[in-house]
């Protein structure tokens, strides 16, 4: 089923400014509200789809990236993607945009009404680095974190300073008489529990480090500098009720020995002899996806560009495969025997040998713009 236009659920035009999209979320997410609407899941799935139509639009980035190619923009891998929108739960809702609710609603958890808020773990950070063929094919990582866990046998009580509620009360006098406003619990940070017990060796939130291996699916295609998220894989929070922040995985790309990056084009030079460029000849040519068997013509020319159509690196937005171009490059000589010598002298002045280029034959200029368009 194809899925509803971003700007039609928060009912937005293209337009719109940061702050109005703001504004409409809010809006939205109070009339689907699940305080407003128990046990309604029609309403709770528009809840859910105000949220992430406002993850993607709120973010400059991902708007951009959603008006130039929608819903397709973000048809990558969710679990390792990076990319937000689809999947979301109400805990993550809750978690990201609680403040977007003022004080009419809170976190996700508890009964009716003010809901309590689950606290998240902090994220961790992490470089893996990629050779150009883990890039083209995509690779599953398995790396080793320290990530914070609950320690075993820890356990926790009700807030004592909010009474499990995650909020405080306060009362205070203006002109216009008594104000009451609630504020998230100083003690508790809003999760309404407290450690009870915990065992020696954890800290004072009753978490201890563990090391941990995490698979990372990283998909074909990525770009240096690129941040993939595997959710719920950084550090956990004390709390029965709290959940785990997320491993950011930021891609570095390992530079290859003989090929050359240029977004989803891969360029090779290749060196071919003089007697090779004026007969021609065959070629084995190493790409990114496997070997491939060329022809270089007889009179081949040096600075000529072979271009091999889809043998570059796969797009992530999923746009297809970029090229492969090979540059020709004909080695000239530096040292010549007598023979060798006496044969080039006597060819000096042979018409063959004189530059005679044809109008058919590019620029060096022409054949970068080429290249580029």
């Amino acid at each position: 089923m194809a899925k509803q236009d971003y700007y039609e659920v928060l009912g937005i035009s293209k337009s719109a400014s940061q702050a109005e999209i703001k504004k409409a979320y809010r809006k939205m997410a109070i009339k689907y509200h699940p305080d407003k609407n128990p046990d309604d899941k029609n309403a709770e799935e528009k809840f859910k789809l105000c949220a992430e139509a406002y993850e993607v639009l709120s973010d400059d980035n991902k708007k951009a990236r959603y008006d130039q190619y929608g819903h397709a923009a973000f048809d990558g891998p969710q679990g390792g993607g990076g990319f937000g929108g689809g999947g979301m739960n109400m805990d993550d809702i809750f978690s990201q945009f609680g403040d977007i609710f003022g004080g009419g609603f809170g976190g996700f958890g508890g009964g009716g009404g003010r809901r309590q808020a689950r606290v998240k773990g902090s994220n961790l950070r992490i470089r893996v680095k990629l050779t150009l063929e883990e890039i083209a094919n995509g690779v599953e990582k398995k790396v080793k974190v320290r990530r914070k866990v609950q320690a075993e046998g820890v356990t926790y009580k009700t807030c004592t300073t909010c009474n499990g509620s995650g909020q405080q009360m306060r009362v205070t006098n203006t002109i216009l008489g008594r104000m009451q406003t609630a504020t998230t619990c100083g003690t508790c940070q809003g999760a309404g529990e407290m450690i009870g017990s915990k065992p020696n060796g954890s800290d004072a939130q009753g978490l201890v480090v563990k090391e941990e291996t995490v698979s990372i699916n990283i998909p074909e295609g990525v770009t240096e500098g690129v941040q993939l998220k595997v959710g719920g894989k950084g550090n956990e929070a004390p709390g029965k009720n709290s959940i785990s922040g997320d491993l950011l995985v930021l891609i570095e790309e390992i530079q290859h020995d003989t090929l050359k990056r240029e977004g989803s084009n891969i360029h090779y030079d290749l060196y071919v002899n003089f007697s090779e460029a004026v007969l021609g000849t065959s070629k084995e040519v190493e790409t990114v996806t496997g070997k491939v068997k060329i022809k270089i013509e007889a009179g081949t020319q040096s600075g000529k560009i072979l271009r091999l159509k889809g043998k570059g690196l796969p797009s992530i937005e999923r746009y297809g495969n970029g090229d492969f171009l090979i540059h020709i490059n004909v080695w000239t000589p530096q040292e010549l025997t007598k023979e060798q010598r006496k044969f080039f002298e006597q060819m000096q002045e042979d018409e063959n040998f004189s530059p005679n280029p044809q109008k058919s034959d590019k620029s060096f200029f022409e054949k970068v713009k080429d290249m580029f368009s």
